[in-house]
This record gives structure tokens, C-alpha cells and sequence, in this order.
């Protein structure tokens, strides 16, 4: 039986059967890790956040370019999906701080594989000079 390359979304897989229900992706470990991770700035949190707590004017200023807005429903997505959690400190004025749940935490070794292939792939000599050879890490 043949295989076919299928596109359900921005998920690309391999099926032996043409024809896929719409469960294929919500039962799709990739597509719905992309689903979670791939927004804009998302995987930069995870970055920042990985190395530990930190508070809102924090990850602002890391993310160079991010508005208010956009950092706040970020968080508030990574909330719902139980990456990231809040503590609210009971001080005046308060203070609130954003850390990786544990779940969360197991995002960060995708994260540190991310940054192995650009130092290797996009920001070593070989990336610069066309070369398909891997640059020293």
C-alpha cells in the first residue's frame, strides 16, 4: 500500500490511508505541540522563563519588541495550557511573577535543541558561507 504525504493544517504527515478524518491532528503529538508553541514569541518565554521566575517588566525588556498586550495574552495562553503559572505576591504594591510549571519545563530541553541547531546551522561560518558542513558548537 502506498504512503501519501498529507497536510492537514500546518501539520505534514505520512498516512497509508488518503482519506483523514479532521481527529488526525488533535491526536497528532506534533501538531499539537505546534499548536501550543509555535506563536510569536512563545518559545522566547519558555527561553527566558527556563531560567527562572521573573516578573512582567522583566520579560518585556528581554523580549525587545513585544508589546504589553501581546506578553500579557502570551501568558495568559501559557496559563491555560498549564506551561506557565502566576504567583501573586501579597505586597503592596503587588508583585506578580511568571515561572514554568513542570510541564513546561519539559519544553526546554526543545528549546536548548533549537539553539544547538542555530549555533550549528544559522550562525556558524558554514551558514554564512552556503557550506552544507556544520559549523564547530
Amino acid at each position: 500500500m502506498a504512503l501519501h504525504l498529507l497536510k492537514r493544517g500546518n501539520c505534514h504527515y505520512l498516512s497509508r490511508d488518503p482519506i483523514m478524518s479532521a481527529e488526525s491532528n488533535s491526536s497528532c503529538p506534533v501538531c499539537r505541540t505546534a499548536e501550543v508553541v509555535c506563536g510569536k514569541w512563545t518559545l522566547l518565554l519558555i527561553r527566558d522563563l527556563a531560567e527562572g521566575s521573573a516578573r512582567f517588566c522583566e520579560l518585556e525588556r528581554s523580549l525587545e519588541g513585544i508589546s504589553p498586550r501581546t506578553l500579557s495574552l502570551r501568558l495568559r495562553a501559557l496559563e491555560e495550557e498549564g506551561i506557565v503559572e502566576r504567583h501573586t505576591f501579597p505586597e503592596v504594591p503587588p508583585r506578580v511573577e511568571y515561572a514554568l510549571t513542570a510541564k513546561g519545563k519539559a519544553l526546554v530541553p526543545l528549546v536548548e535543541d533549537m539553539r544547538s541547531y542555530g549555533m550549528r546551522w544559522l550562525l556558524g561560518d558554514a551558514a554564512e558561507a552556503g557550506d552544507r558542513q556544520p559549523a564547530a558548537v
